[in-house]
């Protein structure tokens, strides 16, 4: 059976067969896109030739790491495609994005791709969202009352912590408030009502944004789901 790591391994590979020769890149964040950062630099070094742009600056200095060269945002009207992971997702591909801090950029660099492939374990495919705490992100002014605000929408709220430093800080300088529903039965009505706070900068609920998600399952196998479809179809990676 294959452990955790190397179904993320799997999946993200397998989506870095996507990018050819030219294409704008977008490079997501987390634990799975990691790999397929691995696999582009690979690809880049083996004479690939692509622009990209990472979502998060521990993305940035990877990519950087691994010889991909990235181009600043303002020189590129849209992505061709951007490869990012998921904390849950479900079969209608609504997503919770956020674990690694990164979803305001993320869901920048989504609205502005072509084409968003996401890529994920099997364990994160559940049948309905919300065992994993939503991520909202928020600004540091008068956080007490967007956390009230958060929490009335049925959720119990913390913010989150380094394990020394205080509160976690995005990139953009805000705060991570995580938002424990336990189960989120109308996405689509949440998302609306999270926007509507003040205080609020963006929230991890990416719904109608990914058009796939490579699926990395213990037998080996990936698993590919597409938009407006719940047919998954299996496939061996070799």
């Amino acid at each position: 059976m294959t452990n955790e790591k190397n179904m993320k391994k799997i999946a993200a590979e397998h989506a870095a067969k996507y990018v050819q020769d030219g294409m704008r890149i977008g490079l997501g964040t987390g634990s799975t896109a990691y790999y397929a950062i691995l696999k582009i630099g690979e690809m880049v070094r083996g004479g690939l030739n692509i622009q990209a742009v990472a979502t998060s600056e521990a993305s940035e200095r990877l990519a950087v790491e691994q010889g991909i060269s990235l181009t600043p945002v303002q020189h590129m009207d849209r992505l061709d495609l951007t490869i990012d992971g998921a904390d849950e997702l479900d079969d209608r591909l609504r997503l919770i994005k956020g674990g690694g801090g990164a979803l305001l950029r993320e869901k920048i660099t989504a609205y502005q791709s072509d084409r968003l492939v996401i890529v994920a374990d099997e364990v994160k495919q559940v049948t309905q969202l919300g065992a994993f705490p939503l991520p909202v992100e928020i600004v540091p002014f008068a956080y007490e009352w967007t956390v009230q605000s958060l929490a009335r929408l049925g959720c119990s709220v913390q913010i989150r912590r380094n394990l020394s430093e205080g509160f976690y800080v995005t990139d953009n300088g805000n705060y991570i408030a995580d938002c424990k529903f336990q189960l989120i039965t109308h996405p689509e009505e949440l998302s609306m009502r999270l926007g509507s706070i003040p205080g609020v900068v963006e929230h991890g609920l990416f719904i109608g944004m990914a058009d796939q998600a490579i699926i990395g399952c213990q037998d080996g196998t990936v698993r590919i789901l597409h938009s407006g479809s719940s047919e998954a179809k299996n496939i061996f990676d070799s």
